[in-house]
């Protein structure tokens, strides 16, 4: 499967390997907030449109996330939205020209809106994977988020696969893919939904987010 199919974000957590009590109250638990390490954070992007296809990446730039004993619970992520850059494009000339649209203001207006923001409110466990490692463990959440670009927000849902692990090295990672519609954030350029007639020169409003993101304990 292509690896930019894959929407992953990686935490790092120092003990997580404790059981909670099930009988205990969430004041009884212990609360535990991780911060996200931005240089081994990766945002990977891909929009479409009929005649292909563009991939690229964008930096973290900080968040964190916060357990309830070992159940993750919520957390908050700040995208960078000045690095965004293009993978796919070779000619260097090309490529400049792609990168600087997609920061002006026919895009995301990078100049205005400096970040791009997903705030967890809400993890609901779906169960628990095998990992296939004796040092993991693994658990599915499906998390409801507010994402915030251009300073619009509007809910998202995805699921997260979080695995914890338990050799002692503090690391918790996790995998989730999502899709948003660019135009809920008045990002319309080539939109078919705003524009006619635009033929082969539309842009889809689907773009594909995949995060990989580490964390540790503060």
């Amino acid at each position: 499967m292509n690896k930019i199919s894959y929407f992953l974000i990686l935490f790092s957590f120092l003990g997580l390997n404790s059981i909670a009590n099930p009988n205990s109250t969430d004041e009884e638990k212990k609360e535990i907030s991780t911060e996200i390490l931005a240089e081994s954070s990766r945002i990977l992007w891909k929009g479409f449109k009929p005649l292909g296809e563009h991939t690229g990446e964008i930096k973290v730039k900080y968040g964190n996330f916060l357990f309830l004993d070992t159940v993750l619970v919520g957390g908050e992520i700040v995208v960078d939205m000045s690095s965004i850059i293009c993978t796919d494009i070779e000619d260097e000339a090309n490529n400049a020209k792609l990168v600087n649209h997609l920061k002006s203001e026919d895009f995301f207006n990078v100049d205005s809106f400096s970040t791009a923001k997903i705030k967890i409110k809400k993890m609901i466990p779906y169960g628990e994977f095998d990992t296939r490692q004796e040092e993991s463990t693994g658990q599915v959440y499906k998390a409801i988020a507010d994402l915030t670009i251009k300073d619009i927000t509007k809910e998202i849902k995805f699921k997260i696969n979080l695995y914890k692990y338990t050799s002692g090295s503090g690391y918790v990672s996790a995998s989730t893919r999502i899709e948003i519609d660019r135009s809920d954030f008045d990002v319309k350029y080539g939109s078919g939904s705003f524009f006619d007639a635009l033929g082969d020169k539309i842009i889809y409003d689907e773009i594909r987010l995949d995060i990989s993101i580490s964390s540790r304990l503060k």
